[in-house]
């Protein structure tokens, strides 16, 4: 995926997701959806107790992914910084680790929650 490809991708993303909070039950977030950075907006669900909202971790994920661009490692599997694979990008460009640390991750944090509950 080239740079200008992922740029735009992610700012699809970003539309869709300001869209979404725009119809929002919480009104703070339905008002700042189109005017607020994405900091901003994360900062606020934070605030307002929203961290377990699907879009609090898609937001999560598309600011590190803008991060990630603007510092030139996007791509880059943020554990051990390898190419995370084409594919996994084309599927889903906010997408933060490869393949294999990806399978780990996710084997770890179901082990976490079995541990917690």
């Amino acid at each position: 995926m080239t740079s200008l490809t992922s740029d735009q991708a992610l700012t699809e993303i970003e539309v869709q997701l300001r869209d979404e909070l725009s119809r929002h039950s919480l009104a703070e977030l339905a008002c700042q959806a189109h005017t607020a950075s994405l900091t901003d907006i994360i900062e606020l669900m934070v605030a307002l107790h929203q961290q377990n909202h699907p879009l609090y971790q898609r937001l999560n994920r598309l600011d590190a992914a803008i991060c990630q661009l603007e510092l030139g490692l996007y791509g880059l599997c943020a554990d051990c910084e390898a190419l995370i694979e084409p594919e996994r990008l084309i599927k889903d460009p906010t997408e933060q680790r490869c393949e294999s640390c990806d399978a780990h991750y996710q084997q770890e944090h179901r082990r976490e929650l079995r541990l917690h509950h």
